[in-house]
């Protein structure tokens, strides 16, 4: 049937309103409630949260996945691609809306002290114990070594979280120093003086190959500082500019593990297929390239697996269970919620993980309880909560996955 103009132009004026209508509801219908306490909650609800802390150490949790945010109000130096604050880009503008939603942001004067306050707030009332790692994030830079702010979503400066550490006890800063920079030894050597605990890369989304020659000196300063890397993994859905799953790739991490570097895969490479560089570059899951690196990590540095996401909604079965059936690797997990995205109330499916048998039915309704009180403590009760059952009985993850503070011993001399 051929469509007249008028027919057309009713269809697109439709289209059109129905895009800007998502656009204007979906993060106010997505967008953070208020925190609650534990004691505000359900019966039911509070025995899954006491479950979860019964056996784990509060004061040795550290969540190593917390990304500060800020839209550079206050002199944080944050910055946001303009791109993301655009009417001509609807989408990018509904995504990083939908992130500013979740994390409790209102308004744009005071987004980046809002964020900040939320987030102290959840880590308040989910476990004042423990402390949050919050994560600093570095522009996309060139093989020239100059950055390039236009192909980056966005920056979170290493004095930004440095100085929020130093004025909140609950939070541990996390620097994100880019290898290609010309000064970026000197760059490391600041935010270890300013109080920074670790370092982050999202190679994907800065344009680092974590196997190239040239980040080799890096990687031995890092080794000297006792500082770990915390580096992504496996493919990259949330951030725009990403370069596929490539950069990612597990293997790529071996001259960190050669140079004497702790480090720390992100997502334990939960999503997307890499070339095998053992195999003349087939293609294959990035989960089962990092499983077998885990199982033979070269040299003198030591790899664990972060298990950020492996939760989610776009997530297969196979990393979850395997992550799960496989106790003798636990002492090389790492817990990390990848907050704000854990407040995003679609990505995360109760009844898929009830589906897939790794969440009992009864939990459902006081896990769903706890999320709409503290999306922060949803996520370590839910991981706590994860179940794989076989014959000779329930498997789950054991709680040193959950006592991450031994991941900074070394630098504390414990």
């Amino acid at each position: 049937m051929k469509l007249s103009r008028r027919a057309f132009l009713m269809a697109l004026g439709l289209g059109s309103a129905g895009l800007v209508g998502v656009r204007l509801g979906l993060p106010r219908w997505l967008a953070a409630r208020p925190v609650r306490s534990i004691e505000e909650l359900p019966d039911e609800a509070r025995a899954l949260v006491a479950a979860a802390f019964a056996d784990v150490r509060a004061d040795r949790v550290v969540d190593l996945h917390v990304h500060a945010l800020g839209l550079g109000g206050e002199s944080s130096g944050c910055w946001v691609n303009p791109r993301f604050r655009s009417h001509w880009h609807p989408v990018q503008r509904l995504v990083f809306e939908l992130y500013l939603g979740a994390a409790g942001v209102r308004d744009d004067a005071s987004a980046d002290r809002a964020y900040v306050e939320r987030l102290l707030a959840l880590q308040r009332a989910a476990n004042p114990a423990g402390r949050l790692l919050l994560l600093a994030f570095d522009a996309w830079v060139g093989e020239d070594g100059v950055e390039d702010r236009s192909a980056s979503m966005f920056v979170v400066p290493d004095e930004h979280v440095c100085a929020l550490a130093r004025a909140h006890p609950e939070l541990l800063a996390c620097a994100s120093v880019h290898p290609y920079r010309p000064d970026a030894l000197e760059r490391l050597e600041r935010a270890r003086a300013a109080g920074a605990v670790a370092v982050k890369w999202l190679p994907n989304a800065q344009n680092i190959d974590p196997a190239a020659q040239r980040c080799r000196p890096f990687y031995r300063r890092l080794a000297e500082l006792g500082l770990p890397l915390l580096v992504h993994t496996g493919d990259e859905r949330a951030v725009w500019n990403a370069a596929g799953a490539e950069l990612g790739n597990p293997q790529r991490l071996e001259p960190a593990l050669e140079e004497g570097a702790t480090v720390v895969a992100l997502h334990c490479a939960s999503l997307g297929e890499c070339a095998d560089r053992t195999r003349g570059g087939a293609r294959r899951s990035a989960f089962e390239l990092f499983v077998e690196l885990l199982a033979r990590a070269p040299g003198p540095g030591r790899l664990f697996g972060e298990i950020s996401a492996v939760t989610l909604l776009n997530r297969g079965a196979k990393p979850l269970e395997v992550l799960l059936e496989r106790t003798d690797l636990h002492e090389r997990l790492l817990d990390g919620s990848d907050y704000p995205l854990v407040a995003l109330d679609p990505l995360t499916s109760l009844g898929q993980l009830e589906r897939r048998g790794f969440l009992d039915p009864a939990d459902r309704t006081p896990l769903r309880a706890v999320f709409e009180a503290n999306p922060l403590l949803f996520d370590f009760v839910l991981k706590r909560r994860l179940r794989l059952v076989r014959p000779e009985g329930a498997r789950a993850f054991r709680p040193e996955v959950f006592e991450t503070a031994r991941l900074f011993d070394k630098l504390s001399g414990r």
